[in-house]
């Protein structure tokens, strides 16, 4: 991307603080810092990482991006991701349903499936633009790359403090296997001043309706988010107010997804968020972010790990029936939904060509959807 001098992040929105939490030091096994991690990842579910050693390549991602974004859009439509459940490929703005009433999002992304970065020049799944498939070798494979390892890392330390098995989780994430892990940059675009003297913005009630993405939950296990602007508000657990997260320079954000909560029994947390318009003078640059979102292999079922781990077991044993329905999705056949069926699903129902009604847009939600969070 061109560079450019961005506007500081203002002072006077409210914010919700993140812990962060230094990679380097969870590499090494630090006590202190791995209990810091799991607090985040069980409590809100997000939080702040450091030291993560994956900057020049966000750098040359976001370069990537600019230059796909910047192609003919007719261009950009031959490699739609289309509208039966499949996210690799390209997605125009105004493709998803953001709320119940099928409000359009605003974004643009390109998504490049793991499985087609691993195995190019061969096609796993499908072709990209030229921009794409030019950097495969000397960008999207060293940022995939990284990105595995610092996610990887992660799930290790959630296996240990959930007691699992070693390897419970890496056999359910094999990176040789088909899954919907994928690398997606966005772009969403810049507001236009309100009057030429204009030189402040704040955001009104009825940009906050007009969400740049609505409220969800994350699809699959962990998200490594990086962006230079702010625009993501989470709803923590007992808020009924949005809180913006405050980007910090060199910081990546990471969530929990979906399936972690599903596998664990609702011990790792995947939090409700959403993206709006950045405040004050960042309203008006174009906000890109890139994301890694590791998912499992798409044959993986999805239920908590109750033979596996007695922390789980007990999870489980104090839900309601009600919230058990919930951890043990089924797919069509009655079987335990899969990865792949649950990934699908919440893909195709946001899409608005398949939206004939609210119930739409709900069959694309996940673990905390509320229809008043939007």
């Amino acid at each position: 991307m061109p560079a450019t001098t961005l506007p500081p992040f203002p002072d006077n929105v409210q914010t919700h603080p993140l812990l962060v939490i230094d990679y380097e030091l969870i590499k090494k096994g630090d006590a202190n810092e791995i209990a810091r991690l799991w607090k985040a990842a069980t409590e809100l579910g997000f939080w702040y990482l450091r030291n993560h050693g994956v900057g020049k390549e966000v750098d040359e991602m976001f370069d990537m991006g600019a230059e796909t974004m910047a192609l003919p859009l007719s261009e950009k439509l031959r490699f739609e991701q289309g509208d039966d459940g499949q996210s690799f490929g390209y997605k125009a703005a105004g493709a998803n349903a953001t709320d119940d009433a099928g409000n359009p999002d605003t974004v643009e992304f390109i998504n490049v499936a793991k499985d087609d970065v691993l195995s190019f020049p061969a096609v796993t799944h499908r072709t990209y633009p030229d921009t794409v498939e030019v950097r495969m070798e000397s960008t999207l494979k060293p940022f995939l790359t990284k990105s595995l390892e610092v996610t990887n890392k992660i799930l290790e330390v959630f296996e240990r403090q959930l007691g699992l098995p070693e390897g419970a989780f890496a056999d359910r994430h094999k990176m040789l296997e088909s899954s919907g892990s994928e690398t997606r940059c966005i772009k969403n675009p810049a507001k236009r001043r309100p009057a030429p003297n204009a030189v402040t913005y704040e955001p009104t009630a009825a940009d906050e309706e007009k969400a740049a993405l609505g409220a969800h939950t994350d699809f699959g296990s962990i998200s490594f988010l990086h962006n230079r602007l702010g625009g993501l508000q989470v709803l923590p657990p007992g808020y009924d107010t949005w809180q913006y997260v405050r980007p910090i320079s060199g910081h990546a954000i990471c969530n929990v997804g979906d399936t972690l909560t599903l596998l664990s029994g609702g011990i790792l947390r995947s939090n409700l968020h959403r993206v709006v318009t950045p405040p004050g003078e960042q309203a008006f640059f174009e906000r890109w972010s890139l994301v890694f979102f590791l998912r499992p292999s798409i044959d993986v079922p999805l239920y908590p790990l109750t033979k596996e781990s007695d922390a789980i077991v007990d999870a489980v044993d104090h839900m309601t029936e009600d919230d058990k329905k919930r951890y043990y999705p089924v797919s069509d056949d009655g079987k335990a939904s899969t990865a792949g069926e649950w990934f699908a699903r919440r893909i195709k129902m946001q899409r608005l060509k398949n939206r004939t009604g609210p119930e739409s847009y709900r069959a694309s939600r996940g673990m905390e959807h509320n229809p008043k969070a939007i």
